[in-house]
């Protein structure tokens, strides 16, 4: 089966070098909405017109990282002359073409050597831009599907368990877990049957990782789901995807039949006797349904909501049988820890968090997009190297990590490296990797409400902590917006959130209150600002400790 693999990677070496250029439209999500569709049509059409056919092709590929700069073309990528261009629009196509044997055209010209594209180590993106998602053939011709043939004909699935653990791999869905550990728990359940769940569930503001990875190189996550069910002894595989990612599902959809025609899934995968087939599950746009247990529910044709843990999936999981669940970035990192080996992975990052991560860098900063970077990597350096800086009124105020879950971190903390550990010190987490950048303008009252009603509308409503909890929290919240809230209700905020946090069943309840926490930590002084002030005219902070006795 290697062989194959090695006849098509040299077919595709071998057109690839029968044209003189190649030409990459970005078609993710973010650039299609700005009509990079039509100018790949536009690029084919004029292509046709100034040659004959074999002198340039033109073809679509997932996201290039640099969302802010879209729609991004990019000419001769991975050679010493590549050019990118970015704003381009269908009035640019015939200079571009024109300039392919010429000189760039300067106006539209991006550099690749900028901070943005140089400062970022690729692992889980190492395919994202320069391949057509569509085509299994660019996959394989970049090692694609080695790892799993690697996995099913010369190691053990304890092997494969070990160099997961190796690796120092944990998930990057939010909670930081030991993938390896994770891995060895399910393998160990006893059960006839087992599942592994790709939780492709993104439903943080902001946050567009596992999206991107989906409609970028969506045959990722198929290896990575193929090599997981073989280490713990699963033949079946569920992708549970949100159904507002409609682009994501449908590459995801070619994907699995190109595998199953090339024998990557299926019956008898590679001439082995092992079998793993995936299957496609949507989810209605439910918050909650990122929560593992909340997530089976759904899959099974339930509500999705929480049960109590334990029993853990790892152990009583979908129709009771233990169930593997990894989010899309953590299973994307595990063909190439198999390639090259969980020390080779181990090498990045920091001791106790290996490997890269993926963020979305959104809000107010001027290289808004997709990046991926080592651990440890400082916030400063990726707001103000990669990001290119603040983009809003004045300098940086605040990062926003971890989504609804996470925190705000003032910019004194801009030297703190992004690390599990380091984020969670400072009261806010990694979460599944959205960075929302904030200038001095934003009101991080207002940030910790609009969290807040964000949590409120996607409780499941099945515990009373979180379904009512949350209520109270955004009403007060409300107050402080409006300029109404008293001393009393500062007291009340900071009471309800240690209830929330505390006695709330799942993940959604527990990690609510932590913007407004975090908020109320290091941005206090903004809350007793937007109190009712008393006949002084201010606040006082001694009113709220006679509230509180």
């Amino acid at each position: 089966m290697f062989d194959k693999l090695e006849e098509i990677t040299i077919a595709e070496q071998q057109q690839a070098e029968g044209f003189t250029h190649t030409v990459n439209v970005c078609m993710a999500a973010g650039c299609m909405s700005s009509q990079s569709g039509a100018i790949k049509d536009a690029l084919e059409e004029q292509v046709k017109h100034a040659g004959d056919g074999h002198w340039c092709r033109v073809r679509g590929t997932g996201c290039m990282g640099l969302c802010a700069a879209g729609p991004l073309v990019s000419v001769d990528a991975e050679k010493p002359n590549e050019v990118m261009y970015q704003n381009v629009t269908i009035e640019d196509v015939p200079d571009i073409v024109a300039s392919l044997d010429a000189q760039p055209v300067e106006r539209l010209s991006l550099s690749t050597e900028i901070p943005f594209f140089r400062r970022q180590k690729k692992v889980v993106l190492e395919n994202s831009g320069l391949i057509d998602p569509e085509r299994i053939e660019e996959y394989i011709a970049r090692d694609g599907y080695t790892a799993l043939l690697k996995a099913i004909t010369e190691m053990s699935p304890a092997d494969v368990i070990d160099e997961i653990v190796a690796s120092g791999l944990r998930g990057r869905g939010g909670g930081g877990y030991p993938t390896g550990l994770k891995w060895t728990t399910v393998a160990k359940s006893d059960g006839e049957t087992k599942y592994v769940i790709c939780n492709a569930d993104e439903g943080d503001p902001g946050a567009f990782m596992d999206r991107s990875v989906l409609e970028s190189d969506p045959h990722r996550i198929l290896e990575g789901m193929a090599i997981a069910g073989y280490a713990i002894g699963a033949s079946q595989g569920y992708v549970y995807v949100r159904g507002e990612y409609p682009l994501a599902v449908a590459r995801l959809k070619t994907a699995i039949r190109q595998a199953r025609r090339a024998n990557m899934l299926g019956s008898g995968i590679g001439g082995t006797l092992f079998n793993f087939h995936i299957d496609i599950r949507l989810g209605a746009g439910a918050f909650v349904c990122g929560e593992e247990t909340a997530l089976i529910a759904s899959i099974e044709g339930k509500r999705g909501q929480p049960r109590p843990r334990p029993p853990y999936p790892a152990e009583y999981g979908l129709w009771g049988q233990p169930t593997l669940i990894n989010n899309v970035e953590t299973l994307a990192s595990v063909a190439p820890i198999i390639r090259n080996g969980g020390q080779w992975y181990a090498q990045f990052g920091t001791p106790t968090s290996k490997g890269t991560k993926v963020f979305a860098l959104a809000g107010s900063i001027k290289n808004t997009g997709l990046i991926e970077v080592p651990m440890g990597t400082s916030l400063r350096d990726i707001i103000y190297q990669i990001g290119g800086g603040i983009a809003g009124v004045g300098d940086c105020k605040a990062i926003q990590t971890g989504g609804p879950s996470g925190g705000c971190i003032p910019a004194a903390y801009l030297d703190t490296p992004v690390d599990y550990e380091s984020l969670s010190a400072l009261g806010s987490i990694m979460g599944s990797g959205g960075m929302i950048v904030m200038d001095e303008s934003a009101s991080m009252v207002d940030v910790a409400r609009y969290f807040m009603e964000f949590c409120m509308t996607e409780s499941c409503g099945r515990c009373v902590p979180c379904r009512v909890g949350t209520v109270h929290m955004y009403n007060i919240l409300d107050k402080f917006s409006n300029h109404q809230a008293t001393p009393h209700d500062l007291v009340l905020l900071e009471k309800l959130c240690d209830m929330v946090r505390n006695t709330s069943l799942c993940g959604l309840g527990q990690t609510a209150p932590n913007p407004v926490l975090s908020t109320l930590r290091y941005f206090r002084n903004e809350y007793m600002d937007s109190m009712v002030p008393n006949s002084n005219g201010v606040a006082q902070e001694s009113e709220m400790m006679e509230v509180a006795r």
